[in-house]
């Protein structure tokens, strides 16, 4: 999910932890829950600093380790036990169990976007992604922004209000699984080209009704399409370009953090009079008829790196951030 999100979801949660009576009994145990389950929502994207440092090194990392089975009790124990601390006189046993659950929440619900996480390390590296929830979900942004206002009117009890927003919550969640599956189905029947082997990728957006589609064919191209209702149209057929300069991006790093995250990138080169243009991009992201998830390398004709980007941008604006032109 995207930051506002994690945010009012920790929020929310810290509502929900009324139902313990020790928190609905001492409001100094509810602070240190609601700043548990605050810090403990937006934990696991703490690695957004590495952006500081690199766009490759935040790509290769966003939702990787920081996800994974062993940090969800290295962020509870390090933030639980820092609360703790401050809040010497409150039972630790409910700030740590409340902290620990926002941290499990924020890592749960990443699993339902197409970004994905590697929730499973150390088991394996492999990237989990679900496509069913948008990153930015309206109806779980409005629902809990509704229920926290409402609580910090003190209009409703919080134990109730918040116990019947994640019931809904859930049921939602179960709704949209069961929508994705029969989506996935439909574009299937109503794919008429399809042939064996071929895999079908139906992409949430924030529209109810209109999913992203990517078909990925046995010889390694997409098929991008979009289903909007019942209508399956197809946009583009891609493929990755043969070319020399191609092949040499392949060991430059920031393509390499690129690739390592996703398994669907294609790359198509710009051929100009003082050298290339090597754009990888991700076919799931396609915005106004772009890809603005990508990774481009300008190079020399002597396939020397000139410049290099990784991450999220237009095209526009990619050629001026490069100084690319056509001359």
């Amino acid at each position: 999910m995207d930051t506002a999100t994690h945010f009012v979801m920790g929020l929310s949660l810290a509502g929900l932890a009324y139902v313990d009576p020790a928190v609905a009994a001492s409001p100094a145990l509810a602070t240190a829950v609601l700043l548990g389950t605050v810090i403990g929502s937006q934990a696991p994207d703490f690695d957004g600093l590495l952006r500081f440092k690199s766009n490759a090194l935040y790509v290769k990392n966003h939702r990787g380790i920081t996800h994974s089975l062993p940090f969800l009790v290295i962020w509870t124990a390090l933030i639980g036990s820092i609360l703790s601390l401050l809040f010497r006189t409150e039972p630790a046993g409910h700030i740590i169990l409340w902290t620990g659950i926002a941290v499990c929440v924020h890592v749960f619900s990443d699993l339902f976007n197409t970004y994905g996480t590697q929730a499973v390390r150390p088991f394996s590296e492999r990237w989990i992604s679900w496509n069913i929830i948008h990153i930015f979900d309206p109806f779980i942004f409005t629902t809990h922004a509704a229920a926290v206002l409402l609580w910090s009117t003190g209009a409703v009890r919080p134990a109730p209000l918040f116990a019947g927003l994640y019931i809904l919550t859930a049921i939602y969640y179960v709704w949209r699984t069961v929508v994705h599956s029969l989506r996935t189905a439909e574009v299937k029947r109503l794919d008429s080209a399809r042939q064996p082997g071929e895999r079908y990728y139906v992409i949430p957006t924030v529209s109810f009704h209109k999913w992203h589609v990517v078909k990925a064919l046995t010889d390694g191209s997409y098929c991008i399409g979009v289903l909007n209702g019942d209508g399956l149209d197809w946009r583009k057929h891609v493929r990755t370009e043969q070319h020399p300069a191609i092949e040499q991006s392949k060991q430059h790093p920031d393509v390499q953090a690129f690739l390592y995250f996703t398994s669907f990138a294609v790359a198509e080169v710009e051929n100009l009079s003082w050298g290339y243009v090597v754009r990888w991009a991700d076919v799931r992201y396609r915005h106004r008829k772009q890809y603005p998830f990508v990774a481009v390398l300008v190079m020399d004709k002597q396939y020397q790196t000139i410049n290099t980007y990784v991450g999220w941008l237009s095209a526009k604006k990619m050629d001026k951030r490069l100084s690319i032109n056509s001359g």
